[in-house]
């Protein structure tokens, strides 16, 4: 069976070309579901217009705050935008893929959040993950929890989540160094779980290090189910992209084997992409469902956990960087003005549609 989705506005029939992305072929996904139905192209609520290469998603019950990688976070409220300047000690890196990324905001703490970026230093580039205060002018960087993560110019990780346990979770992609995703001694390639403080958990599975899990090419989403599994999505090389379950202290595999490849020690997918690309972003789950933004896959992918089934539910809109649930609806994020997509009149958007879930 397939995933419904329920519209709540007036159907209002609109078909967008596909964009493709500017470093790779044409996208290999289709813009159809299996029974030969279009994919989602109307009856959807576009929130907000004119966002600026936006990265992730955060929603503090009234508004939405939209990190934007040159160094902004984009606050929403009754669909109106006020651009918000994020001052950082360090200067931001001009590479691609790099800037401003993952954005959360702190719980039960005002006017705070914490923030992943990268950044220049000399000739050499790095990632940080930093506390942010908000003042009148802006988000000021105050403590740096994590610095000096490998980066290079590409695979930055960049994602944060604060985990049902109250830690602190951040995706490290290998700054295309793939032996460093296996070297226990550096951060590249890694999930990294650590105290809002910065402080390294007592029960983190290798001792006095942020390390939580290691094997990782360049992971960019993470979620947990409403039993508390952790989720996370991975870019692969050439295709076989994958859907992981994280569990402390194990390896992931890269770049000793992907997609179907086993190897004693290793963990295999949950879901992989085989040779088609999706290139999976932001993650969120609701009621059993997965949901998975995708950039060169161009849509939204629903994973149905228990039966091991997918399908691509949104598509048409070009490039998905991040998806968030809330109350039943479904928004995410186009990523058409990253240098990578094709933008659109009023690109990038931020866009809701309602779900009722369910296989």
């Amino acid at each position: 069976m397939r995933l419904k989705i329920v519209f709540l506005m007036v159907v209002i029939s609109v078909v967008l070309a596909a964009c493709f992305d500017g470093a790779s072929q044409e996208s290999e996904q289709p813009n159809h579901n299996e029974d030969g139905e279009p994919a989602i192209t109307d009856g959807y609520e576009v929130v907000a217009t004119g966002l600026q290469i936006p990265w992730s998603i955060a929603y503090d019950g009234q508004n939405f705050y939209i990190s934007e990688r040159e160094g902004t976070i984009a606050k929403i409220k009754n669909g109106k935008i006020t651009r918000e300047q994020v001052f950082l000690k360090m200067p931001l890196a001009d590479r691609a893929e790099a800037g401003l990324l993952g954005f959360v905001l702190q719980p039960n703490k005002p006017n705070t959040a914490i923030a992943y970026y990268t950044y220049e230093s000399g000739n050499r580039i790095f990632n940080r993950v930093v506390e942010l205060r908000k003042e009148s002018d802006g988000w000021h960087e105050e403590n740096v929890l994590v610095d000096q993560i490998p980066s290079g110019n590409v695979h930055h990780g960049g994602r944060i989540k604060i985990g049902p346990d109250g830690k602190l979770y951040i995706t490290i992609g290998d700054a295309a160094n793939p032996n460093i995703a296996q070297d226990l001694n550096s951060l590249g390639g890694k999930i990294l779980r650590i105290n809002l403080d910065g402080t390294i958990p007592s029960d983190n599975p290798f001792q006095d290090s942020p390390i939580y899990s290691y094997g990782h090419r360049n992971p960019q989403g993470l979620v947990w189910s409403e039993d508390g599994t952790l989720f996370s999505s991975e870019h692969g090389q050439s295709a076989h992209d994958e859907i992981n379950v994280i569990k402390p202290g194990a390896n992931y595999g890269w770049p000793v084997i992907q997609g179907d490849e086993t190897n004693e020690g290793m963990e295999t997918p949950l879901f992989h992409s085989g040779t088609t690309t999706w290139a999976p972003s932001g993650l969120s789950f609701a009621d059993g469902i997965l949901y998975a933004a995708q950039l060169r896959g161009e849509g939204v992918l629903a994973f149905n956990i228990q039966n091991k089934t997918y399908e691509q539910i949104i598509s048409n809109f070009g490039r998905i960087r991040d998806v968030f649930i809330f109350d039943g609806d479904l928004y995410f994020i186009t990523n058409n003005t990253d240098g990578r997509g094709t933008p659109r009149p009023e690109d990038d958007k931020l866009i809701k549609i309602s779900l009722k879930r369910g296989l």
